[in-house]
Order: C-alpha cells, then sequence, then structure tokens
C-alpha cells in the first residue's frame, strides 16, 4: 500500500522539503492522520514569538503546551544548558550523583509548600503521576495494610494520557472514554464545589476509605477537562477529608504549576500542603523534558528500612538528566529574580478587561480569568480547525478545543502582544458567531 501523504495545509501551500519528505512518516498527537493536513513548519523561536518557514512570526498564546513561562530562548537558560552541554549531558542516576539534581531537589525542597521535601525525577507529567500513584499504594504496603489500592478522582479531571493517569481521568468526558474497561477502575467522584456536593463526597469517602490510597486532584483548575476552575476552600476542603480518613493527598500542579494561576503553586492560595505534588511543563522553562514527584517527610520515611522490598523500585532511564535539571535551576532562579508573578498578576487584569467584551457576543457561555489563563467558553465548537486557521491568519497560535477558547500566553507577555492576543480573541469569536 502506497504510504499516505498528507494533504497541503492552505494555510503553508509551499512547505520546505523536510516536511514533505517527514509528513507521511511523523504519527502527531491527537490527530487524525488519515484528514490532518500537513502542520505548519516552525524554524524559530524567541520571546513570544514562533517562527514560520516562510518568515511568517506567530505570537505564542499557548506557551507551546504551557510549559514556556519565560518565553522562549531565555539567555540565562539556553547558557545553563550550554554549560551543562559541555561538561556532561547525562549520566545514570543508579549509581551515580551530579550536581543539577541534587541542587534541583535541593530547590524544590525550599519552594514547595510545608515539608514537601523528597524529589523524584522523570521525563513527563503523565508519569509523574504514575510514580504519584505507585507511591501512595506502596506507602500503604509498606505499613502492612494491603487493601488501599484505588483511587478517587473527579469528574472533569485529567492527568495524562499513560495507562495509569487514564484511570484517574473522566472516562465519560474526557478524551480516553474509548479505553473504558480496558484501564484500571477507580473511584470517581463530583468535586465538593458547593454543599451539596460536599456531602455527597463526604458520604463517598467514607464509604471507600478502607480502600482508598489516595485522591488525586488538579488545583483551582481542571485544565484539559475545559478549563473548568474552581475556588481554593475545595482544596482546603480535600485536605480535611484526607485527613479525617486516612488517605493521602496527591496534587497535580503540572500545568498550574509554576505562576499560571498568580501564585508559584497553586495549592498555595488554598493554604494546604498535598502529600505528593507532581511538577512538569513549566519546570524547566519549556526548554527540556523534565517532572518531578514530590513528596512529603512521613510519605518518604514510609519507603525506610532494613527491607529491600520496601524501596520505591522505579527508575526511568533519563531520570534526573542533568541537561533538564540545568534548566529548571535557571528557570526556579527566573522566577526569584525576574517579576514573574507580578506579570502574571498584570496579564490577567488586562485580559480581565479585554476579553469582558465577549460576554455580549451570542452563544458565548462564560468568560472567566485566573491568572494567566483566559477563557471564552462558548455553546459548542464543531469547527475547531476554522478557528485554528483564523487565528494564524491573524498573526497568533491559539488552539481551541471542546468548546474553549482560551490563550495561556508566557508570562513575559507585554500588553501590546496580549492586546494581539486577545483582539484575535473577540474578532475571530464574533465572526465565527455571525457565521452561525
Amino acid at each position: 500500500m502506497a504510504a499516505r501523504i498528507p494533504p497541503l495545509n492552505p494555510l503553508f501551500p509551499s512547505p520546505p522539503d523536510w516536511l514533505l519528505e517527514g509528513a507521511e512518516h511523523l504519527w502527531l498527537p491527537y490527530s487524525q492522520m488519515q484528514t490532518t493536513p500537513m502542520t505548519l513548519p516552525a524554524v524559530k523561536t524567541e520571546g513570544v514569538r514562533i517562527t514560520l518557514a516562510d518568515g511568517r512570526e506567530l505570537i505564542d498564546g499557548i506557551s507551546s503546551w504551557w510549559t514556556a513561562a519565560h518565553g522562549y530562548n531565555h539567555p540565562r537558560i539556553r547558557e545553563a544548558v550550554s554549560r551543562q552541554l559541555d561538561a556532561m549531558p547525562h549520566i545514570m542516576l543508579g549509581g551515580f550523583a551530579h550536581e543539577p539534581a541534587m541542587r534541583l531537589a535541593k530547590r524544590l525542597a525550599d519552594v514547595t509548600p510545608g515539608d514537601l521535601a523528597h524529589t523524584f525525577f522523570s521525563e513527563s507529567g503523565s508519569v509523574s503521576v504514575e510514580i504519584a500513584m505507585k507511591m501512595a499504594v506502596q506507602y500503604w504496603l509498606n505499613q502492612g495494610k494491603h487493601g488501599k489500592t484505588r483511587f478517587i478522582s473527579f469528574r472533569g479531571g485529567y492527568h495524562g494520557d499513560t495507562i495509569g493517569t487514564m484511570s484517574v481521568c473522566d472516562p465519560e468526558e474526557g478524551m480516553h472514554t474509548l479505553f473504558k474497561g480496558a484501564i484500571p477502575q477507580q473511584l470517581l467522584a463530583d468535586l465538593p464545589v458547593d454543599r451539596e456536593k460536599e456531602a455527597a463526597l463526604e458520604a463517598f469517602i467514607a464509604e471507600h476509605a478502607h480502600e482508598t490510597a489516595a485522591i488525586v486532584t488538579e488545583p483551582l483548575v481542571q485544565g484539559a477537562g475545559g478549563m473548568v476552575f474552581h475556588e481554593p476552600a475545595v482544596l482546603a476542603k480535600l485536605r480535611a477529608l484526607c485527613d479525617a480518613h486516612d488517605i493521602l493527598l496527591i496534587v497535580d500542579e503540572i500545568f498550574t504549576g509554576f505562576g499560571r494561576t498568580g501564585t508559584l503553586f497553586a495549592c498555595e492560595q488554598a493554604g494546604i500542603v498535598p502529600d505528593i505534588m507532581t511538577l512538569s511543563k513549566a519546570l524547566t522553562g519549556g526548554t527540556l523534558a523534565l517532572a518531578s514527584t514530590t513528596a512529603r517527610k512521613h510519605v518518604f520515611e514510609a519507603f525506610l528500612g532494613d527491607d529491600p522490598d520496601k524501596a520505591l523500585m522505579h527508575g526511568p532511564t533519563y531520570t534526573g538528566n542533568p541537561l533538564a535539571c540545568a534548566a529548571a535551576l535557571a528557570s526556579l532562579e527566573l522566577f526569584e529574580e525576574e517579576p514573574r508573578l507580578e506579570q502574571a498578576r498584570a496579564i490577567a487584569a488586562q485580559m480581565e478587561e479585554e476579553l469582558a467584551p465577549a460576554r455580549e457576543i451570542s452563544r458565548v457561555k462564560d468568560v472567566r480569568v485566573l491568572g494567566a489563563l483566559g477563557v471564552i467558553e462558548v455553546d459548542k465548537l464543531d469547527d475547531v480547525n476554522w478557528f485554528k486557521q483564523r487565528f494564524v491568519e491573524e498573526g497568533v497560535w491559539i488552539r481551541p478545543f471542546r468548546n474553549i477558547i482560551y490563550i495561556t500566553p508566557p508570562l513575559v507577555t507585554g500588553k501590546e502582544d496580549l492586546s494581539r492576543l486577545t483582539g484575535a480573541m473577540l474578532k475571530v469569536t464574533r465572526e465565527w458567531a455571525q457565521r452561525r
């Protein structure tokens, strides 16, 4: 059978040779390869801009899937990675130690809330959640409690695409519905966003506490589930319920961590300390793949002892990669030395003002802002590709999904560039509403 060659993209009718040659071989994420046209050829990034092969520039509205907190090619991160590349690009952590991993583990202990002080590194956010789940189950096994092996997660939640994390995503509303029956069945509940749901969750937890290792949740924002916000009090309630019923609390800060919600970590706004926290995405400032699973002291100490079987038997090949750790250290220094949190708050204020007129557009259900995250929710989006094309034509990179048109711009985005993003959101949404 002849290889399938993707149709040309109308936004880029004359693609470079490397794109033509590779397009029939590269399997793209979240894409139906039978119908997906060739993707846009990016050749350079700088600041908040993406340059295409024909020289066009796009203002990035989603920070490369929420990673590029400092924009692209920040010299501090680039220099740190370059120095580490010259010295040692990689060394296994099985039997060796290296300075970037040691320094980064200490820095994460310093900046994360409470006694979150013991970090295990991996290469992706999904894997970091898998590790957190594994830690939680073994935490109880190491104490002789063999029945606590399941997890409570929430409708609308998303924690990754690997088999274990799919089991704690919403099985009905999420992108993993197809795999229902093929993945472990966990315990699904509604977030306690009102008194009725609080009472229901309390009863649900009381019924299942004996078999529950941990509650897994996203703090303040259910991201891929539709950019759904909830109050910090919800997190505080979950912490109290976990404490009352002898259950661990895993907080997935992969999306929300590093300033996206206006504080360094979203759980700070609730004044709580999770038992295990996962981080990735902006951890390295959008440069290299790295994730962390950080546990509190009592969790870590449950793995200590003379019995080797009590150890956490896990070890990704590239765990603690020196290049990625060097990038993360430089990124954390930038959060200390440059005004990222103030920038996030300024972005929030500007988006509140500039997105407000969208409330008057027909078929817009809601407009909401939290930190450096702005959302226009419509009743239904059945022509996402039209939106993507129009946004590129407007010189911005915005990718709607489900019924959500959103931006998560780099925290360094200036006022003028942010106005171009919000202006494009309003203009294209109005056009869409008129077409409908």
